[in-house]
């Protein structure tokens, strides 16, 4: 209203004067009449006059609904306003109360596209990457941390990403966050599975109280890395859920649904993924990966020096594959990485063999019932683990029917777009026994699709241990019966032998199968994971074993000879009775954490987990024999799905004769 307390204003219709109540004691006389001149003279005469009603309009109880009217309007006006320029968020809450549909762009996919195809001021000439004048430019001696330093460092996983804030149990008042500084009692960012960035596991984690760095009288001589593509958008396939799927539902009934309570966020709420290549903390995780074995292992580089050859590193042709290995390449040599070694770039397509995609030449591993066994799994978990979650979210979106798969569609949602846009609203959704439950939804997903439990899973992973062999042995692959490229693995400058240090860039799936290939059974310790409960201290984990960005490296040591001489003195003979030979070991180092070898036939139990390379090399030997790729991957075996069938090896059933 325009009138402020103790001021009149004249309706412009009757002609008459109304006069505001000065006090709450006036409220109930706020709008009567004045009196006129005539109507005090009546009263001062005792004379009773009859008033006109007058038009409707100038009625005092018209006056009192149109300020009410009035009032409600200026309200909701002042809340669009504020809403528009999204002050704080806090026309959230509000228009849920008035239940207004979501935004008719909710769910829509909003893309921003960089660069632009001709910008009008581009002009590379007068912009060279290099212009001379670079001063002085000695260089120094390589590092080597692994060797040198008195500990290892830990990687925590997830700088510039915003932890979120979350109630540890519904309806607690315990919060919970996934603060990187190891104040909280959970990270939610370990409990993505695959989704999640990669970070040292805990010593401890797979069996062996040990850690990367060269146990005493041992030297590292050699690397063979292995690493997973940086994070990425989601893929455009999903078995089960699927966040482009889920947000083009919700698009395209934006007039039908509301969302309400934590759920208001979503009637503006928009799709911002992309498909598939890396987000830029995808490129900086690998471009960190690529520094930090820069660090750790830059010695090893001594020896291409000496032998006058520069290292060869492997990756695909997929857009996220060569952009993790360029971006690893530039951390690890530094701009310009030219001249500093030499990059192959295999096909990843159908009809190229290829040990880094070998689900490319394996028709069983895109065959449905065959290379998809955990949808059954999946499916019967997440009706448990998010039963609660369900019943809490779908009365919050009202209009629309919001599924159980739809609730496991927005913890994707949590990861992907807190991986590529720094921060997510759906992460606040759940608590920690939903964000744990998850976790093992993805658990299931890759034991059974790419791990032990999937009968294509050591058929695609043995032609990487192939690889493997031939590098520790310096000998060319005897048969290619597998995914190994004939062409690319017998040419010694595209496949060279007897070099320091390897670098093979692929997904995690591929490290999934080469760790079932090389038989590290101790990661299926549990057998078969039930989709009933959570088993207690599970080996298998896959935020552990393939997060964004994972690293398996293949350490090759030797004795070191002076330390060997040193044990020669009285004080220390009987320890030199309890060495090994001083021939090559090797063992495995998967995110940091020691793997146990002894499932591998003929390595005995080590603290360090190692393992003489020749034992080793033999046991590989009898697997790649053992393994029938023809059978695998192109034999016209069945498995029914769900419990009926299972393997903890990774094979399927055996062929009869």
């Amino acid at each position: 209203m325009a009138a402020a307390y103790g001021q009149s204003f004249n309706d412009l219709e009757s002609g008459e004067n109304y006069k505001l109540a000065d006090s709450a004691d006036e409220e109930q006389v706020a709008l009567l009449p004045s009196p006129t001149k005539e109507q005090d003279a009546a009263s001062e005469d005792d004379i009773p006059r009859k008033r006109s009603a007058g038009p409707f309009y100038s009625r005092p109880i018209f006056q009192i609904a149109s300020s009410f009217v009035l009032g409600i309007v200026a309200c909701l006006t002042l809340q669009y306003i504020v809403c528009a320029i999204n002050l704080s968020g806090v026309c959230d809450d509000a228009s849920s109360a008035i239940g207004r549909l979501a935004s008719p762009e909710a769910g829509s996919t909003e893309v921003h596209k960089f660069p632009p195809l001709s910008p009008t001021n581009a002009s590379p000439s007068l912009f060279p990457s290099s212009v001379g004048y670079a001063g002085p430019t000695p260089t120094g001696a390589e590092p080597g941390l692994i060797q040198t330093a008195p500990s290892y460092p830990l990687h925590t996983g997830a700088p510039h990403l915003v932890a979120p804030h979350f109630k540890s149990k519904h309806n607690s008042s315990e919060s919970s966050s996934s603060r990187l500084d190891g104040s909280s009692r959970f990270d939610l960012f370990k409990h993505w599975g695959n989704l999640s960035p990669w970070f040292s596991v805990k010593r401890g984690s797979f069996g062996l109280d040990s850690s990367p760095e060269a146990p005493d009288t041992c030297r590292v001589t050699g690397l063979h890395f292995l690493h997973r593509h940086g994070a990425r958008y989601p893929t455009s396939y999903a078995s089960y859920g699927g966040p482009a799927n889920f947000s083009s539902r919700l698009h395209h009934s934006a007039a039908k649904w509301n969302g309400q309570g934590d759920l208001s966020f979503m009637n503006d709420w928009t799709y911002k993924l992309g498909e598939e290549v890396l987000t830029p903390f995808g490129r900086q995780q690998i471009f960190d990966l690529g520094v930090s074995m820069r660090i750790k292992y830059g010695y090893l580089l001594e020896n291409f020096t000496k032998t006058n050859t520069l290292p060869v590193f492997r990756t695909e042709s997929q857009d996220r594959m060569l952009a993790s290995a360029l971006n690893f390449a530039i951390g690890f040599f530094g701009f310009p990485y030219e001249g500093q070694y030499q990059q192959s770039i295999t096909i990843e397509a159908h009809g190229f063999n290829n040990t880094l995609a070998p689900y490319k030449t394996c028709p069983n591993a895109r065959t449905s019932g065959k290379s998809d066994r955990s949808l059954y799994y999946v499916r019967e978990w997440a009706s448990k683990y998010l039963a609660d979650a369900h019943a809490r979210l779908a009365p919050q979106l009202e209009g629309y029917d919001l599924s159980i798969e739809d609730v496991f569609t927005m913890q994707q949602l949590c990861a992907y777009e807190t991986v590529a846009i720094g921060y997510s609203r759906f992460c606040e959704l759940f608590n920690e026994e939903e964000w744990k439950g998850f976790n093992y939804a993805l658990d299931l997903f890759f034991w059974y699709d790419s791990g032990f439990g999937s009968p294509v899973a050591r058929v695609q992973g043995i032609g990487y241990v192939q690889e493997l062999v031939a590098r520790l042995t310096h000998a060319p692959i005897a048969v290619h019966n597998s995914s190994t490229n004939a062409t690319l693995d017998d040419n010694s400058v595209t496949f060279p032998l007897g070099q320091s240090l390897y670098v093979d860039a692929t997904h995690e799936v591929v490290v999934l199968n080469i760790i079932t290939a090389l038989n590290l059974t101790n990661f299926a310790a549990d057998g078969p994971l039930p989709a009933s409960h959570i088993p207690e201290n599970r080996a298998f984990k896959v935020s552990h074993l393939a997060p964004f960005a994972t690293n398996v490296q293949f350490q090759r040591k030797l004795l070191s000879f002076l330390s060997i001489l040193d044990l020669l003195t009285p004080s220390s003979f009987t320890v030199l009775s309890c060495e090994s030979t001083p021939d090559p070991q090797i063992r495995i180092i998967i995110n940091d954490g020691v793997v146990p070898l002894t499932s591998i036939k003929g390595c005995s139990e080590h603290k360090d987990g190692l393992c003489p390379v020749s034992t080793f090399v033999e046991a590989q030997k009898e697997m790649i024999a053992t393994t029938d790729w023809e059978w695998g991957c192109h034999g016209g075996w069945e498995v029914p799905a769900g419990p009926e069938w299972n393997t903890t090896t990774g094979y399927p059933p055996v062929q009869e004769d």
